[in-house]
């Protein structure tokens, strides 16, 4: 990113919410020239019109709604960083599978504001990435905390467990609530070494220290925890390991 001020969209389709993200906006010098749209139709209108850097887009509007529009940028040559402007946080997964630069929550204070700008220009001006690149990339996962989103990265994951329709995921320092089963999260990390071990457990396999069987039962250590393994997963487990265990020998 150079150091020109970045060419913002602002879409929204409450026009006081609209007003007040453009005045906040205008506040930062890191921005330069604001256009407008009330709609995910006028956005996309205005979007193919001319270059821009960043769209601060809302994700509830008539017709075409934020997610839409972002999916249609997904296949744009090359697109503007996004960021959510939202009252709700259970887009969030979605959100970051489009590689949105950031997801604030309304209201919006300025500070937090111009955090998602700095992180615009750090992340740069994006252009398509190669698919093998995506492939290998570390996924970033957005959790909410008393109105603050906060990102995780999945290889600090060290196991999930399953509560309810939401899944916690576990790192060695805390632990994180979000709005995604567990099944989906079995299905989309599968290929970066996460596998199920009991109904309501998901194991990350770089993690597992240790693998007990005691009595018939078997249970694996991950850091300090202890968590138990299913019959009919331990098979499974145990032939994972030796397998993951010798690829990194």
């Amino acid at each position: 990113m150079t150091d020109s001020p970045l060419r913002a969209l602002v879409a929204d389709d409450e026009e006081p919410a609209l007003n007040e993200l453009v005045y906040l906006l205008r506040q930062d010098p890191r921005i330069g020239e604001i256009k407008t749209a009330s709609n995910g139709t006028e956005a996309l209108k205005i979007l193919q019109d001319g270059d821009l850097d960043v769209v601060f887009c809302d994700i509830k509007m008539p017709g075409l709604d934020g997610i839409e529009v972002a999916r249609i940028l997904s296949k744009f040559k090359s697109r503007p960083q996004i960021v959510f402007v939202t009252a709700y946080d259970q887009h969030a997964v979605d959100a970051f599978a489009l590689d949105a630069a950031d997801y604030v929550m309304k209201p919006v204070r300025a500070e937090r504001l111009s955090d998602a700008v700095r992180r615009v220009v750090n992340l740069g001006t994006p252009t398509a990435v190669p698919p093998q690149a995506e492939s290998t990339d570390d996924e970033t996962i957005p959790v909410e905390l008393a109105g603050v989103t906060r990102f995780v990265q999945r290889s600090t994951v060290r196991y999930v467990e399953a509560q309810g329709d939401y899944a916690r995921l576990h790192t060695g320092q805390n632990s994180h609530l979000v709005r995604i089963p567990l099944s989906t999260l079995e299905e989309r990390w599968r290929d970066a070494g996460f596998t199920r071990i009991h109904r309501s457990t998901l194991v990350a396999l770089a993690h597992v220290d240790e693998m007990r069987v005691d009595g018939g039962r078997c249970a694996v250590r991950v850091g300090d925890d202890w968590l138990p393994v299913s019959r009919r997963h331990t098979r499974e487990l145990r032939d994972l390991l030796v397998r993951s265990t010798s690829l990194r020998g």
